[in-house]
């Protein structure tokens, strides 16, 4: 399949990425990473970034904005996302053809032209794996965005899914221009008012005797805190990790522009995203997570992981 996406990419004179709905650095570094490199490679082509975008990333650049006539005739590929509902942006729809790369445990509903393995921590170090094979050169403001995916989806290669491989390609994109201070200023330097917000929300978690840790963010803490959803959702969720008497935790974000509720999952040890696929979500053995209607289907989640630790 590889050898078939490198082929059409050759064929195409129009490619268009996008990725998943509120996009991590995985998300948006594998889609700007393989954009960029391909640019570098084909400076003739129109090769263009798509998709809706936090204000936590707006430190990579811009999306493209671009006509649904653009899509007539041209090729599209879709990073770190299998699931036509979570794709960001469905005018990939019409495109002339697909393909998808992934690394997640869900099965793909979007197209045949699948490339997926779910060994690798992060999509960016299988894409950076499969440009080299390939024989492309990665530029240095490619290599870094590839690089920022690395190292949010391993947790500063933290977790236990991180390879020795992981941190070699992460090596080879430190040694060809990734600039690590660049991501690591604006991933982990924050406002005052964000880190108040952390102290108060370290207070606000619940505990269940199992050992299963929560935060139910109503639309109190926008109120509270003059923050953005992602802020919330994926930049809340560790405030819980860490401690030794949790061994699972999970962080529900009302998203009050959509009406749902955006669950995030993370484990220690007990892989939980079984749980997250039957809540028709997804993602990996100990990072995972789902969409959910109502506050009474958040308090089903937190009672299934009750259940996998009793078990």
């Amino acid at each position: 399949m590889i050898e078939k996406l490198f082929n059409k990419i050759k064929e195409y004179d129009t490619i268009i990425l996008h990725r998943h709905l509120r996009p991590d650095l995985d998300a948006l570094g594998s889609q700007r990473g393989l954009a960029l490199t391909l640019k570098e490679a084909y400076p003739e082509k129109k090769i263009y970034m798509v998709g809706d975008m936090s204000a936590r990333f707006a430190f990579l650049g811009a999306m493209d904005d671009i006509e649904d006539c653009v899509y007539e005739d041209a090729l599209v590929i879709i990073t770190d996302v299998a699931v036509s509902a979570l794709v960001s942006d469905d005018r990939y729809k019409l495109a002339k053809e697909v393909f998808v790369i992934d690394h997640h445990k869900n099965s793909c509903d979007i197209t045949g032209n699948l490339i997926s393995d779910s060994t690798k921590i992060a999509v960016c170090e299988l894409i950076t794996e499969i440009l080299l094979e390939r024989g492309y050169f990665i530029p240095p403001y490619a290599a870094t965005s590839l690089f920022g995916g690395i190292v949010t989806d391993s947790g500063r290669f933290q977790y236990g899914e991180t390879t020795g491989n992981t941190l070699r390609t992460a090596g080879y994109l430190l040694d060809h221009g990734a600039d690590k201070e660049f991501i690591y200023k604006n991933l982990y330097t924050e406002s005052l008012a964000e880190r108040q917000m952390k102290n108060w929300i370290g207070t606000q978690f619940k505990v269940t005797k199992e050992g299963v840790a929560y935060l139910k963010n109503d639309k109190e803490i926008f109120e509270k805190y003059d923050v953005d959803f992602f802020h919330v959702s994926r930049g809340l969720v560790n405030v819980m990790a860490g401690i030794d008497e949790i061994s699972i935790w999970c962080n529900f974000t009302l998203d009050m522009e959509n009406n749902v509720i955006i669950g995030e999952f993370r484990s220690r040890e007990l892989p939980i995203v079984e749980i997250a696929k039957k809540f028709g979500g997804g993602g990996h053995d100990l990072a995972c997570g789902a969409t959910l209607h109502s506050w009474e289907e958040v308090d089903l989640v937190i009672e299934e992981m009750n259940r996998l630790l009793r078990g």
